[in-house]
Order: structure tokens, then C-alpha cells, then sequence
């Protein structure tokens, strides 16, 4: 195996490990991009070694793949510690030295999905940030957010060796209303679940249940949607209700993404990553998201100086995991 601080060897397989979907790609040459990308639904396949082989076998029919990747990096939607991985909102569970033996490759590294998206934001182009607050942003520690399947929360730290990104689960940390209407809100998903975590509502599997928790404030009756319906009849118009729990939605998700922002003192800016955001961004910046953000009392001007960049590239977590590539092989 390779020691830590030498280059891994190319090519390089990486993946992007969610709960609905696993992305994967390639990279070719040393300091290339990723390419060949494709998304594999997660359910269809027994675990990432399935789904990568079905994704590198595509790759050598379509004449992509020259040559058998030597190194890999896989960002998965878990904390990383103890083995098994087991991904917190899919069924597949791993070992490292399964999955290495699986693919073959020299080296493997498995990291957090955010510790990558978190890897990527210096090298982050501006075409591929909507960029909300002021900017350019003060040279500092990052944070991002990312609200998907779950709800995903990193730090990323400069270092004298460096960006060091800090991997965390501060999407499970419970949830604070920000006034009486959404008080009510929390109170009524509380009567489905004892921990009203950020993620129950900002989230894809959390949405339905913050649209059926609005409705029941609202006093009407809510039809059952899956997030991607919500957000497509709030975006449609003529469905108050749908309106109604994205507006809340990107209020709330302000909030907690100025305790982020306060809690890892991120100057540099607080980044909105994720799958949601990007599908409305035109809402999402004229929503109440970045008032709420700063509506922190004596610390509204520390949080107005931060900027909340929203990352528009999808393949951003890709590119962080293959940053981690050349950092050191897997722990």
C-alpha cells in the first residue's frame, strides 16, 4: 500500500454514495476532473461493490475504461468508524476490505459524503456557486449544509498542511423553531417522532413530513407527496400548501445554517449543498433563508459579513472525494 502523501495511482474510480442514488466517475490523468459520470439508483444493487462493477462494466462497453482502476474513493451518506459501514438512510452495509478485494484496487479510501463536498469547495469554480451575501468570501474556515436524502453538515479547516475538512452529523441535532408558527410546526411532527431532528423536516425523506406538519397547522387536509412532488407543485403554483412548507422549509433550513455557521465559526461562508436547494434556486434566493440565517440577535452583523454560496454543481462531492485520493490511503 502506498504511503500516506503519495500520489495514488491512476486511474482513479470515485463515487458519491447517497441514499437514493450512488454516483460514480472516473479520473484519467493526475489533476483531470472527473468524467463519465452516472448515477445508479442505490435500491437496485446489493451494495457500492455491485453497483460499481455494473458502472465500470458500462464504462468498458462504451470503450471509457481503458484500463481496471487502481484507486478508489467512495463518499458514503454514514458516520465513518467501526465496521460495518451501514448507510443511514439505505440498506447496504460494507468492510473496507470487502469492498477493496471487490474492486481490486490498490488503494481505497472511505470518507463521510459531506468530509468530501466539504474537500471541494476551495477548488469550486464561481459558475458553479449562486452566490447569496457578500463576496468574495474572507479568507477562513467553511461549512457547508446540504439537505438530500438526509441532511449533511461538514467543516473545512485551513491547516499548515493544508484544508483539513471535519466530518459531523449535525443534521441529527435537534431542531429549533424560530417563532410561534413554526413552533407549531415542530410540535405537530413531534407527534410522529420523540426527536425532531433537523433532518426529520430538511430533508427528502423530511419534507413529506414537514407538508404534512404545515397542513395540520394550516387545518386542512394534506395529500400524501413524496419530496420531489412537494417541491414541483410549490414551483407550479396553485398549491398554497406546497408553497407554504417550501417557504417554511428554506426558513427553517436558515436558521440551522446560522448555528452552523456560528458553531464552527465559519467566516470563509456557509455552502448549501445537496440535491433539494438546487431544483428551486431562483425561490430559494428570494426566500427568507438568508434573513433567517443572520437573525441572530447580537451576532446579526458577525453572520451578515458571511456568505452562503449555493453550489449549482452536482458532481461537486465527486470532485472532494477524489481530492481525498491524494491525502493519504483509507484508516
Amino acid at each position: 500500500m502506498p504511503e500516506p502523501g503519495v500520489a495514488a495511482p491512476l486511474p482513479w474510480l470515485v463515487a458519491d454514495v447517497g441514499g437514493t442514488h450512488a454516483r460514480f466517475g472516473l479520473v484519467e490523468a493526475s489533476g483531470g476532473g472527473v468524467r463519465h459520470v452516472q448515477a445508479l439508483r442505490t435500491a437496485d444493487f446489493d451494495g457500492p461493490a455491485e453497483a460499481a462493477r455494473a458502472y465500470l462494466d458500462a464504462r468498458r462497453a462504451d470503450g471509457a475504461l481503458a484500463h481496471a482502476p487502481r484507486a478508489a474513493a467512495f463518499a458514503v451518506a454514514t458516520p465513518i468508524g467501526r465496521e460495518p459501514i451501514a448507510l443511514t438512510n439505505a440498506r447496504w452495509s460494507f468492510t473496507r476490505a470487502q469492498l477493496r478485494a471487490a474492486l481490486g484496487v490498490e488503494r481505497l479510501r472511505v470518507l463521510n459524503d459531506f468530509e468530501a463536498l466539504a474537500l471541494s469547495l476551495p477548488a469550486l469554480p464561481p459558475e458553479h456557486l449562486r452566490v447569496l451575501g457578500p463576496w468574495p468570501p474572507p479568507d477562513g474556515t467553511r461549512a457547508v449544509v446540504g439537505p438530500g436524502t438526509g441532511l449533511g453538515v461538514a467543516g473545512l479547516v485551513r491547516t499548515p498542511c493544508g484544508w483539513h475538512a471535519v466530518a459531523g452529523e449535525g443534521g441529527h441535532a435537534t431542531l429549533a423553531a424560530g417563532d410561534d408558527y413554526e413552533q407549531a410546526v415542530v410540535a405537530h411532527a413531534r407527534r410522529e417522532f420523540e426527536h425532531v431532528s433537523a433532518e426529520r423536516l430538511l430533508s427528502g425523506i423530511g419534507l413529506p413530513v414537514l407538508h404534512r406538519a404545515v397542513a395540520a397547522v394550516e387545518g386542512i387536509a394534506a395529500p400524501a407527496l413524496d419530496a420531489p412532488a412537494i417541491v414541483q407543485a410549490a414551483l407550479d403554483g396553485g398549491d398554497a400548501l406546497a408553497a407554504r412548507t417550501l417557504d417554511t422549509f428554506c426558513a427553517l433550513l436558515g436558521s440551522f445554517a446560522g448555528n452552523v455557521a456560528l458553531t464552527f465559526g465559519a467566516r470563509g461562508g456557509l455552502y448549501v449543498g445537496g440535491g433539494i436547494v438546487p431544483r428551486f434556486a431562483e425561490r430559494f434566493a428570494a426566500s427568507r433563508f438568508r434573513a433567517r440565517f443572520e437573525a441572530k440577535g447580537r451576532f446579526a452583523p458577525y453572520l451578515a459579513a458571511i456568505p452562503t454560496p449555493l453550489i449549482v454543481d452536482p458532481h461537486a462531492t465527486l470532485a472532494g472525494a477524489a481530492a481525498a485520493l491524494g491525502a493519504a490511503p483509507d484508516a
